[in-house]
C-alpha cells in the first residue's frame, strides 16, 4: 500500500505548534515511506476565515521544509484542493446517506434547539438531538419545504450497540453508540461540517492514515460510522499525544503556545524547531536529544509514537535552538542575522548593513545568543556612528565612583598607548593595554571595565579586544576621546 497522508487545516488563523505538530508527523510518515503528503485546506467555515490566515499556513510549512506533493500551488489529481470548491461532493454524498436511510433532513430552527438543550440539562440528560424530524410524516416534509425552510442533513446515529475502531497509538478504543448525537452534516447553508467534508474528501483523495491530535478522538465514531455507511474501508488512524506546558496544564500561550512564524520572527531556525516539534510524541531512544532531518526520515515510525502527553518547554526549545546557532558556519550565520538586523536595529543606524563588516561581527556573538534576535542588543554599537548613549556613571563602576578624574587619565593612557600601535588587531591591543593596568595600579577588570563602556556603551559585551579590532581605530580613538570629555 503506498502511503498516502494529509494535513487539512483552516484558514481561520495562524498555524499554532500543536496544529503543525500534526503536519510535521504526517511529512514524516510520507517521506519515510515514499508516500504522498498532500495539503488541503478546511475551509468550509467561511464565517471564521482570518485574513491572511492561508499565507500564514503556506509560510509556515514552506519555512519548516515541509513540501506538499499535492495541494494548492502544486495541484494533483484529486484538485481542487479547497473545500469550498468541493461542494458537489458533499452534497451527492449526503443524497447517497438520506436514499440509504443513513442521513435525514432537519428543519428545526436554532431557537427550538436551543430550547431543546436547555430543557435536557434541566432534566440532568445529556444534550443531544431528539430526532423530532426524522419522524415527521411526507406530508409535513413538504409543508416545511412550502415554507421555504432551509434544513440541515443530520446523520442517523445507531440508538444502540458499541462503535470500536483500531488506533495505532492507543489500541482498541470502543464508544457506546447511546452517547453519540445525531450530528450535522450538511448545514443550512449548504456548506459540510468537519465530518462529512473530512470523511468524502478523504475517501475520494485515498488517505491511507489520519494522524491528528488526540482532541479528535471522540470525533472518530462518528467517521467509522460514517464510512461503514458509505460502504467504504477506513484509513488507519493514530491520535498524536495531547502537548502540555511543563506545569501539565493545557499547552497555551503562556506556555509558548503561539503562531509558528512568531517563532521564526523571534530568531529561531527551522531545523532546530523541526527537530523540537519531532520530539513532541515520538523518540529515537531515551537520550538522543538532537537529530537532523534526514534521520527523522529514516527512522520515523508510528510504532515509535508515545501514548503518554508530550511537554513544552520552552526553556529546551531554546537551548536546542542556540546548539543549533553555534554548529551553523559564521557566513551561513551572517546570512541569518542580517535580515533580523535590519529590521531590529534602531532606526538611526544606517541600512543596508555591510555583509563583509557582519561577517567579522559574526563570531563575537556566535557563541552568546541563542536566539537571532538577541543578536541586535549584542551588536547595535558595532554599526552606529557618532556619540553613544550610556550613562556616565557606567563608565566610573565601583573602581571610579569617586574618581571620574582618575578614571579620565586612566583612558586617556589608553588611547595614548592604542594610538601609536603600528598593528590594529586583537594580540596587539591586548599586549598594550594588559600591562598598563599594572602600570596605572589597577586591576585587569577595572581598567578594562571603563574602556569597554567607553568603546561600546555597554557594561556587558563580547570580548574586548576582538572587539576593539573589528570597531577599529578611528572608532576606537573618537570614542575613547568622548568617554574622557565626559569624564
Amino acid at each position: 500500500m503506498s502511503v498516502r497522508v494529509r494535513y487539512a487545516p483552516s484558514p481561520t488563523g495562524e498555524p499554532h505548534v500543536g496544529n503543525i505538530r500534526a503536519a510535521l508527523f504526517n511529512w514524516l510518515l510520507a517521506r519515510h515511506e515514499g508516500g504522498t503528503f498532500i495539503l488541503r485546506i478546511e475551509d468550509t467555515d467561511q464565517a471564521r476565515i482570518v485574513p491572511g490566515a492561508l499565507e500564514a499556513i503556506f509560510d509556515s510549512l514552506r519555512w519548516l521544509g515541509l513540501d506538499w506533493d499535492e495541494g494548492p500551488d502544486v495541484g494533483g489529481p484529486h484538485a481542487p484542493y479547497f473545500q469550498s470548491q468541493r461542494l458537489e461532493h458533499y452534497h451527492q454524498a449526503s443524497e447517497r446517506l438520506i436514499a440509504a436511510d443513513n442521513a435525514y433532513r432537519c428543519y428545526c430552527s436554532p431557537e427550538r434547539l436551543k430550547e431543546m438543550r436547555a430543557e435536557q440539562i434541566r432534566h440532568k440528560v445529556p444534550p443531544k438531538y431528539d430526532r423530532r424530524c426524522l419522524k415527521l410524516s411526507p406530508g409535513e416534509r413538504r409543508e416545511r419545504e412550502a415554507q421555504g425552510i432551509p434544513p440541515v442533513v443530520r446523520f442517523k446515529t445507531p440508538l444502540s450497540g458499541q462503535t470500536t475502531f483500531h488506533d495505532l497509538v492507543r489500541g482498541n478504543v470502543t464508544f457506546e453508540n447511546d452517547t453519540l448525537d445525531d450530528f450535522v452534516l450538511l448545514k443550512s447553508d449548504g456548506f459540510p461540517t468537519y465530518h462529512l467534508a473530512n470523511v468524502v474528501d478523504d475517501h475520494l483523495m485515498g488517505i491511507t492514515h489520519i494522524l491528528r491530535g488526540d482532541e479528535w478522538l471522540s470525533s472518530t465514531p462518528r467517521h467509522v460510522l460514517m464510512y461503514q455507511a458509505f460502504g467504504w474501508q477506513p484509513p488507519v488512524f493514530a491520535h498524536l499525544p495531547m502537548i502540555l506546558g511543563p506545569d501539565r496544564a493545557k499547552l497555551s500561550k503562556r506556555h509558548g503556545d503561539t503562531s509558528i512564524l512568531q517563532y521564526r520572527d523571534k530568531g529561531f531556525l527551522p531545523h532546530a524547531l523541526f527537530n523540537f516539534l519531532g520530539l513532541l510524541g515520538w523518540s529515537l531512544d531515551d537520550k538522543t536529544e538532537l537529530i537532523s532531518r534526514q534521520d527523522f526520515v529514516r527512522h520515523f515510525s508510528l510504532e515509535r509514537i508515545v501514548k503518554s502527553p508530550a511537554i513544552f518547554n520552552m526553556d529546551k526549545v531554546t537551548w536546542m535552538n542556540g546548539v543549533y546557532i553555534r554548529e551553523l558556519e559564521p557566513d551561513e550565520l551572517t546570512e541569518q542575522l542580517a535580515p533580523f538586523l535590519e529590521e531590529h536595529l534602531p532606526t538611526d543606524i544606517p541600512r543596508p548593513i555591510d555583509r563583509p563588516y557582519l561577517q567579522r561581527i559574526v563570531p563575537l556573538v556566535q557563541e552568546r545568543i541563542k536566539r537571532l534576535d538577541e543578536a541586535t542588543d549584542l551588536t547595535d554599537f558595532f554599526f552606529r556612528e557618532g556619540e553613544l548613549t550610556y550613562p556616565t556613571g557606567d563608565l566610573l563602576g565601583k573602581r571610579f565612583a569617586h574618581e571620574p578624574q582618575q578614571a579620565a587619565e586612566a583612558l586617556t593612557a589608553v588611547r595614548e598607548r592604542i594610538a601609536a600601535l603600528d598593528r590594529w588587531d586583537e594580540e596587539a591591543l591586548e599586549g598594550a593595554i594588559r600591562p598598563l593596568a599594572a602600570e596605572l595600579g589597577l586591576k585587569t577588570g577595572e581598567l578594562f571595565g571603563a574602556i569597554r563602556v567607553a568603546v561600546t556603551g555597554r557594561t556587558a559585551a563580547p570580548p574586548l579586544f576582538q572587539t576593539m579590532a573589528v570597531l577599529e581605530r578611528e572608532r576606537c580613538l573618537e570614542r575613547l576621546g568622548t568617554a574622557i570629555a565626559r569624564l
